[in-house]
């Protein structure tokens, strides 16, 4: 289990984030056995959102043998809503239209204050470090001679998402707390519409910079071990060698799977116990899921995310200072 700890000492504003939080362990259990759940009655589809920041038919078809092992396990339909955008899985939760989805951690506690607490998190993420963090990373072209952010004042910069946790909260607050106004800092700032496309934006020449998310573990030249650099390496879309990465942030807690709260105990354990059998009975489709390599899943409850809700109370302050 994870411990009070692991989060304990992240302070609003600055974002002065702790050492990177690390699990006791993975938490096992063994994989459901396929049969109708006495909670189909309440339950008879499981509605599953998908977040936006990568390309539609990349995101079905690493999900696609998920979506269908869910759906033989529990024997009932599981469909799969990739959304445009972060947005649209918060506010499927909002409208009940969906049952779970995996989340950033700002976009969740996002979700849990437009929700006032009817979500609830279940399982995260553990790396192969046995941390369950990951890091913001702002990356510029090669070519662009740009290699630290004191370089990248009067410059563009993307944001992912304006819910994104590595790709806007995060890298805003901590810039904001090394005494950068960002409003004046770059010549622009603007959204990309995701991970994904803020990293093609860049090589494009569209913006000079961009954040996005790494594990921040393993050989950086090949992506780091999971996360979008990871991903696009594989997919071919990018060379490590063809970006600089200017700027690291401090370690942000891993995005957990999200349940709505209403839904039977039943079905959370059975959800939960699925996710935690899934590395080692169907390894493939975990690393499909999780965009690469990690050591399994670990339990965890809102109380871990507190620090992550304050940071979005204190954005939205924020905001509202500005406009």
């Amino acid at each position: 289990m994870i411990t009070r700890r692991t989060l304990a000492g992240l302070m609003a504003g600055a974002a002065l984030l702790p050492a990177a939080p690390r699990a006791e362990g993975t938490d096992t259990a063994p994989m459901p056995k396929p049969g109708k759940r006495d909670w189909a009655g309440e339950v008879p589809q499981i509605r599953i959102g998908l977040l936006g920041g990568e390309n539609e038919s990349d995101r079905l078809g690493r999900f696609e043998e998920y979506r269908k092992l869910i759906e033989d396990t529990f024997k009932v339909p599981a469909r799969l809503f990739p959304a445009a955008d972060y947005a649209g899985v918060m506010q499927a939760f909002s409208a009940g239209q969906i049952e779970a989805s995996s989340m950033g951690a700002s976009g969740y506690a996002g979700t849990w204050l437009d929700t006032n607490g009817a979500v609830e998190p279940l399982v995260v993420p553990v790396e192969q470090d046995g941390s369950i963090s990951y890091i913001s990373v702002m990356v510029t072209r090669k070519d662009s001679g740009i290699t630290s952010v004191e370089q990248m004042k009067g410059h563009s910069l993307a944001w992912a998402d304006p819910n994104s946790t590595s790709g806007y909260l995060i890298p805003r607050s901590e810039l904001r707390g090394q005494g950068i106004n960002i409003n004046e800092y770059f010549s622009r700032t603007g959204f990309a519409g995701g991970h994904e496309q803020g990293v093609v934006a860049v090589l494009q020449k569209q913006y000079d910079a961009c954040c996005t998310w790494a594990s921040g573990i393993g050989e950086q030249e090949e992506g780091f071990t999971r996360g979008n650099l990871r991903a696009m390496v594989e997919k071919g879309m990018l060379k490590m060698s063809d970006l600089n990465i200017i700027w690291k942030s401090r370690p942000i807690p891993n995005g957990p799977l999200v349940v709505r709260k209403a839904l039977p105990a039943s079905f959370k354990k059975d959800f939960s116990d699925f996710h935690l059998a899934l590395p080692t009975e169907y390894p493939k489709v975990y690393a499909d899921v999780e965009r690469g390599g990690g050591k399994g899943y670990a339990r965890i409850t809102h109380e871990q995310f507190e620090p992550i809700v304050q940071l979005r109370r204190e954005e939205a302050a924020e905001r509202r200072r500005r406009s």
